[in-house]
């Protein structure tokens, strides 16, 4: 069962209000740039929001049983470059981000208990280290058995 947080406060101004609308839940730019690095990097083969999958992950290897998150640093707090908390409505947005981190620590425990490794790859790490992010991958992929 997930927790409510109720409905956001008003928009500071209406540039923050576009900005908020156009967070999308999928199809983001960090995803795009992991699904371009994958592919020219010959590790096709994949499902984006596999439905089969617990969880539903960004990326999902079914035949190695590989789900791959892709988040993005502010909406998920990113434990590397550890991005700040909003200034205004900080109760809001506290309770906002610990339910985003909730969910995906269930996302991964129900998928590793459904047998599956879960890789998390976040939107810094694509930006400073994709060849380390491709690398990981690969090598997470030739260690699981078909």
């Amino acid at each position: 069962m997930t927790a409510k947080l109720g409905p956001p406060p008003p928009a500071s101004s209406a540039a923050v209000s576009r900005s908020m609308r156009g967070n999308a839940p999928k199809g983001t730019q960090p995803e795009i740039v992991l699904r371009q690095l994958l592919w020219s990097n010959g590790l096709s083969g994949y499902r984006l929001h596999w439905r089969s999958a617990p969880g539903r992950p960004d990326v999902a290897y079914p035949g190695r049983k590989l789900a791959i998150f892709v988040n993005g640093c502010f909406w998920h707090r990113c434990p590397h470059c550890r991005p700040p908390m909003p200034k205004t409505n900080v109760e809001f947005w506290a309770r906002k981000f610990e339910l985003n981190v909730e969910r995906d620590a269930r996302k991964t425990r129900e998928l590793e208990d459904a047998g599956w490794a879960v890789r998390t790859v976040w939107e810094c790490q694509l930006r400073c280290e994709p060849d380390e992010v491709v690398a990981t991958i690969r090598e997470q992929l030739g260690s699981l058995s078909r």
